[in-house]
């Protein structure tokens, strides 16, 4: 098949004997090992690099731990061997790439001839839905096709003006096809992150990502085995599969495939916005992530979240000692009107209700909460939704790295080896720090940025009327009629809530005349890897197994012509202080 989009250079890797595509030879008692090691810790080789970042990527996502049940209850990791094409591609208009990845086994299926596409979750660089697709596609024969929608672990530092190249080492910007390149930039500008500074809103295009990722993978098929080649959108059958950001990037791809590309979607914990109709609460992230960033921390507060915050309060890192603060601060900017901190809290709670917040989804939200994940998010969306560029960002945010002083620092060349295998593509971590020009001080010193960063939503003046018009840009389009979809969904999602999202879209769909299979999963939360933590695993089971039992569902319709019948929505019983059994996921 034929490229219809600008690419970059196409690298070829092959995959075999101690290596493969699916783990890079580690199997699943190496991914769950300690990180794997650089010889030269400031200068990796692309196969170290390479390596590692499938392990971060699946650690992100996927349980591993002993006792949650991947591998022996559900889920796999076999060793797949095959060719691996990777390049950098644009949409029109971009300024800047998103990467394009086609993994290719040895033993594809000639009978069924299935392309999974897929989309990143979260902000993730190239292998961040690896152990979703991949690990389901590349196990049943099929090829794999990915992309990072322009997002990703390319990180740039203005200091010395080094980003990302293909294979993943670092290499000064015009020496190098790079990842990602800032046009303008001073020379203490701090750490450029692509979904942040690209000034491109590249989740207007998560759509066309997904397609040309989609074209890209057909065309390396037929580099892969002329002797079948075309591979066409005909003749192939073609997937689209994804998680969180993923799942809504396989969404808003289906509201833009004219030509009838794709074959069936299976979206699960969609971040997804959609039109509003009557009696639905459709909400973007930017929006209830902001309310919930200012109004968590005091909802926390109140007794029916006791559980969660002293399980979270065991775990080291955790801002829970600032939470009394922010109901004081809610209070004097008259967001509140109790005086006294249970009362604060039960009139905080009661308006996040108001909003469509619902209980379970809150109490899961107490983990985002506690490591300050919705002001990450909030400082790289709001950036990336006002389209400024590094060391412009609102609020006066950066990111940079910092010394023992808390001051902002030079980085190590071992610090910018190891971004693109190990960052998450929203800091902080891996050494990356999000500073503000005018940080807050007292006993809440994160307040003053959250408060920036909502008036950026309820605002009225450009910055706000920029923000709010790039968010409308992310809006869903409704899919052909006869499409087939599946949503998976987490009754207890505290990060990309269903009501919001899952909840909105299915009701928006029958609105218009459409319908999806739906399973809104009692028990589960957003983020499988938190099953580790204490008070987690015991309390909740893990997505990926209705993930994955959905993909089963809608492969048989796709390639064996049975009916898409999604049944009973499986009800779960999470498994307490023991080890996951099968019968606890109650899937059939």
């Amino acid at each position: 098949m034929s490229i219809s989009f600008p690419l970059g250079t196409i690298r070829e890797t092959a995959h075999r004997h101690d290596d493969d595509l699916l783990s890079a030879g580690l199997g699943l008692a190496g991914l769950r090992a300690p990180p794997v090691a650089f010889a030269d810790a400031a200068a990796p080789t692309p196969a170290e690099l390479r390596r590692r970042a499938i392990q971060t990527a699946w650690l992100g996502i996927a349980d591993l731990s002993p006792t949650g049940g991947y591998g022996t209850v559900y889920g796999a990791i076999p060793k797949v061997e095959g060719r691996e094409y990777q390049t950098f591609a644009r949409t029109a208009g971009a300024t800047q790439p998103h990467r394009v990845l086609a993994q290719i086994p040895d033993g594809f299926d000639a009978n069924a001839r299935c392309l999974i596409v897929t989309a990143s979750s979260g902000s993730r660089g190239i292998y961040g839905a690896i152990s979703f697709a991949g690990a389901w596609g590349l196990a049943h024969g099929c090829a794999v096709a990915y992309t990072d929608k322009g997002a990703g672990s390319g990180y740039f530092d203005t200091a010395t003006r080094s980003g990302v190249a293909l294979d993943g080492t670092r290499a000064e910007a015009g020496t190098a096809e790079l990842e990602f390149a800032p046009a303008d930039h001073s020379g203490d500008a701090g750490i450029a992150v692509k979904h942040a500074h690209s000034t491109d809103n590249p989740e207007a295009h998560w759509g066309e990502h997904l397609l040309q990722a989609a074209q890209f993978g057909l065309a390396m098929l037929d580099r892969a085995f002329p002797a079948q080649a075309p591979f066409t959108p005909q003749n192939t059958r073609i997937i689209a599969v994804g998680l969180s950001n993923g799942g809504g990037a396989v969404l808003r791809a289906a509201g833009i495939d004219a030509a009838a590309w794709l074959d069936g979607v299976v979206a699960v914990e969609p971040n997804i916005f959609t039109p509003q109709i009557d009696g639905v609460r459709a909400r973007p992230l930017y929006d209830y992530g902001t309310e919930a960033a200012l109004l968590a921390p005091c909802v926390l507060l109140d007794a029916r979240f006791d559980e969660v915050r002293g399980a979270l309060a065991r775990l080291p890192g955790n801002n829970i000692a600032t939470w009394t603060a922010r109901c004081a601060s809610l209070r004097a900017a008259g967001m509140l009107d109790a005086n006294e901190p249970k009362a604060q809290a039960a009139e905080a709670l009661a308006r996040l209700r108001a909003g469509g917040w619902e209980d379970a989804a809150l109490a899961t939200a107490a983990s985002t909460t506690a490591y300050d994940m919705w002001r990450a998010f909030g400082a790289t969306y709001a950036s990336a939704y006002t389209r400024s560029t590094v060391g412009s960002m609102p609020g006066g945010f950066r990111f940079s790295a910092l010394g023992a002083d808390f001051a902002p620092r030079a980085t190590t060349a071992a610090e910018r080896a190891a971004w693109w295998s190990d960052a998450s593509g929203i800091p902080p971590g891996n050494g990356v720090f999000i500073t503000e020009a005018a940080p807050g001080n007292g006993a809440d010193p994160t307040w003053k940025g959250l408060v920036t960063g909502r008036e950026l939503w309820t605002g009225a003046d450009a910055a706000a009327r920029r923000l709010r018009e790039s968010v409308q840009a992310t809006q869903a389009r409704l899919p052909r009629a006869e499409l087939p979809i599946f949503l998976v969904h987490g009754a207890a999602d505290g990060l990309v809530p269903a009501a919001f999202t899952s909840d909105a879209y299915l009701a928006w769909l029958r609105a218009n005349g459409r319908d999806a299979a739906y399973w809104r999963v009692e028990h589960a939360q957003h983020f499988d890897a938190f099953l580790a933590w204490p008070g987690f695993g015991e309390r909740y089971v893990p997505m990926m197994a209705y993930a994955y039992a959905a993909l089963d569902k809608m492969y048989a319709h796709v390639v064996h012509g049975k009916p898409l019948a999604a049944g009973a929505t499986p009800e779960p019983q999470p498994r307490g202080a023991g080890a996951l059994e099968a019968g606890h996921l109650a899937l059939r």
